[in-house]
């Protein structure tokens, strides 16, 4: 059959049906299956009333589907290739930029150019809208078998997953060798110390293991296409979070690894394979450092996807539980997924993948295990799961009061007040239960996301619209702490593998929320007066106290605070953008969302740069007379 007309109108003939339509049932004749209508009714001219002709997605017949979904896929891909390319084409005629002292004629052209670009824009949405609604009606199911890779050469997920995630084409892999393995172990170690520590997705043992298969001689024959990607992406994700700048070494050594994993990406990520779940976390940890060539919130939305039609958003009942280690397998996965799908989208803005209401899983383990050094001197043994569990301990409190402040509808709560001070009051109970053993950059990375837990909080919202002076009050100091705090991280303490570009909008969310406050409540702010302590009921949580900050041993008054809190978030996203593009972006945002407040702030220092003038006039003549006497 011509593939044009399989594309158009597919047959889903299978060679055993797994039931009959009503008619060749009540007939007790044989009924073939035929889609979209069997044979038996086309010819009694009753194809319409076929009831096979609404059952698409039987057991069996999923395959032809599937093979008609990526010839379709193929079709738009080239229709995709076509547009992009005719985009182009058209920008290269355009020129950089449209004079202002054009003539009417001149204008028309202008004109015709921008509907053209726009309807190729249209053309190119239609197209992926298109795709993924064709693949919205395949299951993209992380429990089904239906798609193999030996019988398509990969699966028809990983298709999708490609089209969607990748923003810009990686570049040919510059060599086709291993690098030296020392290098590689070095960078192995990196990942466990600092990442796999908040995400243990995996078990480490696994990667150690496929890091010694790889150097042995022939010793790659006896690994899986997962093992492939799992080496080549902690590898990435391991370099990439130690880039600093947008073409370091380090940068591109991550995307020449990168594009190492990508050939195994087919077969790796496969539907009904839990292994495909810490691939997609790889994936999605490295999309968060480089967002050039991937898009995190896409590959968080494939990774939860596949989390949730594998059923791990649910303890499976005890008595079906036989290995407590594969239990704790589950919860880790699940845990690592969610902590990033709550951090994704709420850097965002946008809601999560699923609520909690749908989730039953409960933690994983502390497991305090000695850890064995190797013959080499690396530690290879089992690592303490500890920063993990607090991490996913403070994405369930993040978690919660998102969910009731942004995603909950538009009512605004009873007593909005109460419930602000009672998210306040976990938040501050799970840092003071942190361990004083944790590391250095860890510390440092939960105190940030403590201060930016506070301002997201705080911070008026559809639900809790009306803010107090205190609630104002406490808004803005944690916005200067974290302002403070992640520009002493950038310059001071170096950027370590927790900063990614999520740290880039959080910079610029708390420094808008900071001139948003600043504007509204300019007088109690500047004036550093004392907000009143709101009343609390008797049975309610109290108002948690507003801190009182000191910077480099010296108190500075509200004001300079504030002036130097603008000029922390414009060096910080500055230096940002020698990583990320988008930084620099956001930085010139910010200068126009800023200016007004800037304009208050420099107008108010000159006017006290007046009065503290005037107060040492006086004592001029004074000195002089003294001078003068003595």
């Amino acid at each position: 059959m011509p593939q044009s007309s399989l594309i158009d109108n597919p047959l889903l003939r299978v060679s055993r049906p797994v039931s009959a339509c009503s008619r060749c049932r009540s007939a007790k004749v044989k009924c073939d299956g035929k889609l979209p209508a069997c044979s038996a009714c086309e010819k009694a001219g009753r194809a319409n009333e076929c009831s096979s002709a609404s059952d698409q997605f039987a057991r069996g017949k999923e395959r032809s589907y599937v093979a008609a979904l990526e010839l379709r896929v193929e079709k738009l891909e080239k229709q995709i290739r076509y547009a992009k390319e005719r985009k182009a084409s058209m920008a290269l005629h355009e020129g950089e930029t449209l004079p202002t002292d054009i003539d009417r004629k001149d204008s028309m052209a202008a004109i015709r150019v921008a509907v053209q670009r726009k309807a190729v824009m249209k053309q190119e949405k239609a197209d992926l809208d298109s795709l993924v609604s064709d693949f919205g009606l395949l299951s993209v199911d992380a429990t089904s078998r239906d798609v193999e890779p030996s019988v398509s050469g990969g699966s028809a997920f990983a298709k999708l997953l490609s089209v969607s995630c990748y923003r810009h084409r990686l570049p040919d892999p510059k060599d086709s060798g291993l690098p030296p393995q020392e290098d590689a172990r070095r960078l192995v170690q990196y990942y466990m110390d600092n990442v796999y520590a908040l995400y243990p997705c995996f078990a480490e043992k696994t990667i150690w293991t496929v890091l010694d298969s790889m150097y042995q001689p022939a010793g790659g024959h006896s690994l899986k296409f997962s093992d492939y990607w799992l080496f080549w992406a902690v590898l990435a994700v391991a370099s990439a979070a130690q880039s600093r700048g947008m073409n370091d070494p380090f940068y591109e050594s991550g995307v020449d690894f990168i594009a190492r994993a990508v050939p195994y990406a087919e077969r790796a990520l496969t539907p009904g394979v839990r292994a495909t779940i810490p691939s997609l976390i790889l994936l999605t940890q490295y999309a968060m450092y480089d967002t050039r060539h991937f898009d995190p919130w896409h590959c968080m939305g494939f990774t939860t996807r596949v989390v949730l039609e594998m059923g791990l958003h649910q303890d499976p009942p005890p008595h079906d539980v036989k290995d407590k280690s594969d239990l704790e397998t589950r919860r880790k996965m699940f845990h690592c997924a969610y902590a990033l799908d709550r951090a994704v989208s709420m850097g965002h803005a946008r809601a999560f993948s699923f609520t909690d209401s749908t989730v039953d899983v409960g933690l994983p383990s502390s497991t305090e295990l000695g850890r064995i050094p190797s013959i080499s001197g690396h530690i290879t043994g089992p690592q303490s799961n500890d920063p993990a569990l607090h991490l996913f301990q403070l994405r369930k409190l993040q978690s919660s009061w998102y969910q009731t402040l942004y995603q909950a509808g538009d009512s605004i709560i009873l007593d909005a007040q109460s419930y602000l001070w009672k998210s306040c009051h976990d938040l501050r109970e799970w840092a003071e239960q942190l361990p004083p053993t944790l590391p250095n950059d860890i510390r440092r990375a939960f105190d940030l996301e403590l201060e930016w837990s506070y301002v997201y909080c705080l911070m008026p919202s559809t639900r809790a619209p009306h803010m107090t002076e205190y609630r104002q009050s406490l808004t803005f100091e944690h916005a200067v702490a974290f302002i403070e705090r992640m520009h002493e991280t950038v310059f001071e303490a170096g950027q370590t593998a927790f900063t990614t570009y999520y740290d880039v909008m959080r910079v610029y969310f708390i420094g808008s929320q900071l001139a948003s406050i600043l504007r509204d409540a300019f007088e109690l702010i500047v004036s550093g007066r004392p907000a009143a302590l709101p009343h609390s009921d008797a049975t309610g949580v109290p108002a948690p106290p507003v801190p009182h900050r000191f910077f480099q041993q010296q108190f500075e008054d509200n004001l300079q605070r504030s002036l130097k809190a603008m000029r922390f978030v414009d060096e910080t996203l500055g230096k940002f953008g020698e990583r990320w593009e988008d930084a620099l972006q956001l930085l010139n945002l910010f200068g126009q969302v800023s200016r007004e407040v800037r304009g208050m702030l420099e107008q108010r220092a000159a006017q006290m740069g007046m009065r503290q003038g005037v107060q040492q006039q006086p004592q001029q003549p004074l000195q002089q007379q003294g001078h003068l006497g003595g």
